[in-house]
């Protein structure tokens, strides 16, 4: 992996790495993936489901400043989304980036009609991936990426997720073994 960051950002993932299991934070990898794809995309809009201490949210906003996108992330933990914040502004990202405290789905539910999202990463409550998806649906361009965590280690909370995008006609997706796994799907 060569993602090269200025020294504050590249400095506070590596401190975050050391309490991913306290935070539940992606891997490095999925962080890495998940850069690339908003630049392959040239992603203008995200929307992260799931905050935590912001580490997957520098991933995704670093590359959003390279492509002039902003992110969107929801956190239900005041107190996460507390720390988040201050690790956004520490690395030089809070320009771009709306944090949302409360919980995912009536935070989804009070999006306006006219927001729309053309990536999406989801890593919450993994029961309620299959609503995230639902609930987004309407705020999706007609080019999107949805990335999901957590999909062959939670395997069994996220199968209504992995059915719902199996059985939508719009969607292209596969799986990919990274450690947690992940689901990555694709309308175009």
């Amino acid at each position: 992996m060569n993602v090269l960051f200025d020294k504050i950002t590249s400095e506070t993932l590596a401190e975050l790495e050391i309490t991913q299991k306290q935070f539940w934070n992606i891997p490095r990898v999925t962080g890495g993936l998940i850069n690339m794809f908003i630049k392959m995309m040239n992603a203008k809009n995200a929307l992260e489901i799931g905050t935590s201490n912001g580490y997957s949210g520098l991933w995704i906003a670093k590359a959003l400043k390279e492509t002039g996108g902003r992110l969107t992330t929801i956190e239900f933990y005041e107190k996460r989304q507390s720390i988040a914040v201050d690790n956004f502004k520490k690395c030089g990202v809070m320009d771009i980036i709306r944090p949302l405290q409360g919980d995912a789905i009536e935070t989804i539910l009070a999006f306006s009609p006219d927001e729309k999202f053309d990536f999406v990463f989801i890593d919450a409550n993994k029961r309620q991936y299959v609503e995230y998806f639902n609930l987004i649906k309407p705020h999706l361009t007609p080019k999107v990426l949805i990335v999901a965590d957590n999909i062959t280690s939670h395997a069994e909370k996220v199968q209504t997720f992995i059915d719902a995008v199996d059985a939508d006609p719009e969607f292209q997706y596969e799986i990919v073994e990274t450690p947690g796994g992940i689901l990555i799907a694709y309308r175009g």
